[in-house]
């Protein structure tokens, strides 16, 4: 495949040594902080995770985008970092965990890779809680361990007061030769509250606009903007392979296909929802607490979300619940995922109550304190279907504190999960006539063959 230089696109990497480290909180910032200074910034997020996505979305003005190499591979990641970045001012990076924390003791799919991928300056968030030269050695064990890993600048997370961000910067100037560009208080997390899967979302945050004005004010106080925008104007050129011939626009009328968008159901990649449209879908959003039918569509895509905060209303608005269970019986095509599953199973059973949901499966689904399936996924095509060739290897995600109680029945199944817990033990991909179910999450750019074998199928079932 050939390749070319792409012209200078101004980019930072924002890592840290760790979970907790601030990384998100101080990505936010930032995104707020240039946008409020007149600057396009397009935010990214290292990894599957939906929320924070969501909320560097809120941050920046612009749909945020995933980037993952398991997920997507290295081309189409760096191929969607320059297709989203070539309109920005700035592209920010926030990873996931520590700086070389991978899926293996290589750090395969890390931060440091993604970072090496798209040749990006690295600002490294370190709390310093009760320490001030100690934190010199972790930075400089980061900038030593992989020096094809441009660490261009230390921020200084959960500081005391003065005299402690003046030894720790001073440690680490002397030690390292990392510019020191911030020091941050600690932050009154009440702010942003968490809960089982990580972040409230910003559609459940009570103010989530006045949260991004604060903590761009916060960076601003506390971090040398003017010097990040420098180091990230120093990244150069990005050598790329040339993009891939795009798919043939689809003829025809658009088909119309609902989605649950909602507080319970918002975990969407965007290209997702855009792989769809390109394949000849119309979207139509569809309130899974509040509308009562389905409108007219040839096929319905549930994503996750948090359906069991949610349990009690969704298992109030009886005749959605119907509608969907009498359209997946009527052969309507409908894919889901995680929690798309839980919405179609029986019942869910969580503190103490039991939810009466859709009955597309007769599944009892209870809910658990600890994650009952956590990290990526790797599934196999068994059986011939409308979806996926058989034999097909599908690579995605799953995060989900359910598991199944009760079946009343077999419920066949598509995948053999080999990596992965899924919904059973070794088994995954429920179906049901033209429905496919899941605790697997795709996307788009990994799995190109989904969005347009899910239009063609809604196509085929309505004639």
């Amino acid at each position: 495949m050939s390749s070319s230089s792409w012209p200078a696109l101004p980019r930072l990497v924002i890592a840290g040594c760790g979970g907790d480290a601030g990384k998100t909180l101080t990505t936010l910032g930032l995104a707020a902080a240039f946008r409020r200074r007149g600057k396009r910034v397009q935010a990214f997020k290292k990894g599957p995770d939906y929320i924070d996505a969501a909320w560097l979305t809120l941050a920046s003005g612009t749909p945020a985008r995933n980037l993952d190499t398991y997920l997507m591979g290295f081309d189409a990641v760096r191929e969607s970092f320059l297709r989203q970045s070539r309109e920005a001012d700035c592209s920010l990076v926030e990873g996931n965990r520590g700086l070389y924390d991978g899926s293996d003791a290589a750090g395969t799919h890390s931060t440091a890779e993604l970072a090496k991928l798209l040749q990006a300056p690295v600002i490294l968030v370190l709390d310093v809680t009760k320490t001030t030269r100690t934190a010199a050695a972790l930075v400089l064990g980061c900038k030593l361990l992989d020096p094809d890993v441009r660490l261009a600048g230390v921020i200084l997370n959960r500081t005391a007061g003065s005299r402690h961000q003046r030894v720790a910067r001073q440690a680490i100037e002397e030690a390292c030769g990392i510019p020191v560009v911030g020091a941050l208080p600690r932050w009154e997390t009440a702010d942003l509250p968490g809960r089982h899967l990580g972040l409230v979302t910003p559609r459940e945050h009570p103010d989530p606009e006045a949260l991004g004005a604060r903590l761009a004010q916060f960076l601003e106080e506390h971090v040398d903007l003017d010097r990040l925008w420098a180091i990230a104007g120093e990244a150069g050129p990005l050598e790329h392979p040339a993009p891939a011939a795009l798919p043939a626009a689809p003829s025809g009328e658009p088909v119309p296909l609902a989605w649950f968008d909602d507080s319970a159901f918002s975990f969407y990649y965007p290209d997702n929802l855009e792989a769809l449209q390109a394949a000849g879908a119309r979207l139509i959003p569809v309130n899974s607490l509040s509308d009562t039918s389905l409108p007219a569509v040839q096929g319905l895509y549930i994503g996750g979300g948090f359906p069991e905060t949610h349990a009690a209303r969704l298992a109030a608005n009886a005749p959605l619940l119907r509608a969907v269970r009498e359209a997946a019986g009527d052969g309507l095509p409908i894919y889901a995922e995680c929690g798309g599953l839980i919405y179609l199973s029986r019942s869910l059973a969580w503190q103490d109550r039991t939810h009466a949901l859709a009955g597309v499966f007769p599944l009892d689904l209870a809910m658990f304190d600890r994650p009952q399936g956590h990290g990526y996924m790797e599934v196999r095509v068994e059986s011939p279907n409308p979806w996926f060739p058989a034999g097909r290897r599908l690579k995605g995600h799953e995060f989900h504190y359910t598991r199944v109680a009760a079946a009343g029945g077999e419920v066949p199944t598509l995948y053999a999960v080999e990596r992965g817990s899924g919904c059973f033990p070794g088994r995954d991909g429920l179906r049901f006539k033209n429905t496919l179910a899941s605790y697997l999450h795709l996307h788009a750019l990994g799995v190109p063959e989904w969005a347009a074998n899910f239009v063609a199928l809604a196509r085929a079932a309505a004639r």
